[in-house]
């Protein structure tokens, strides 16, 4: 399945190989042959980003992983409305699916957004100093984390469908990044999480932790 996101990019790419093959039925010419193929090429791995897997999310209470990638950082941090919390960081490669998907049902509580730099998706500066949306949830229990969608070296655009006072499900369609970038979830302290830096996740379907109840 491909992701609606893609729709702005693959469509224009279809519509120019079309009329590029068409002027070329009459006019062929080498140079108009390696544009089409380019275009081809172009359309081929925008197929492949966009594709936006139909995962169930596992049958349990855990806190499923927002996004595909890898765990490249896990740190303690301070967070201004979560106080003492622990940052989990997922790196995504122009390989990995840029869906991503809320990690456990409950509301959203606060949405921002915060211009700022393109450093590389993979440089741990990134979470700090690069554009980014930010989201503040609140579970059935009552526990808050933050979801954060961080802008890369390539990607430009993020798009974000969560709305403040939102009744939100786990799995469901949280937004989307366009190429390489980054997604940090803050969780607090007392989150036990269960995996380890260099872990490969998936998308709705790896458990990056559980919350601890009262």
């Amino acid at each position: 399945m491909i992701a609606p996101e893609g729709k702005i990019i693959l469509i224009p790419l279809l519509l120019l190989v079309l009329v590029g093959t068409g002027i070329y039925t009459y006019y062929p010419s080498e140079v108009l042959k390696w544009i089409n193929l380019m275009v081809a090429l172009l359309i081929l791995f925008s197929l492949y980003f966009f594709r936006d897997p139909q995962r169930i999310p596992p049958n349990n209470d855990g806190f499923i992983s927002p996004g595909d990638g890898k765990i490249v950082q896990i740190i303690d941090v301070e967070d201004t409305d979560i106080g003492k919390a622990k940052q989990i960081s997922i790196f995504l490669s122009v390989f990995n699916v840029h869906s991503q998907r809320v990690p456990i049902s409950g509301k959203v509580i606060s949405k921002a957004y915060n211009p700022g730099k393109f450093l590389a998706a993979f440089n741990h500066k990134a979470s700090l100093d690069n554009e980014q949306a930010v989201v503040m949830f609140e579970t059935e229990s009552g526990k808050r984390y933050k979801i954060k969608q961080i802008a890369g070296l390539i990607a430009r655009r993020i798009l974000n469908y969560m709305e403040p006072e939102l009744l939100v499900e786990r799995g469901q369609r949280l937004g989307f990044i366009r190429f390489g970038s980054r997604v940090d979830i803050i969780v607090p302290e007392d989150f036990q999480i269960d995996v380890s830096l260099g872990d490969v996740v998936e998308g709705n379907l790896s458990i990056i932790g559980h919350f601890y109840e009262n």
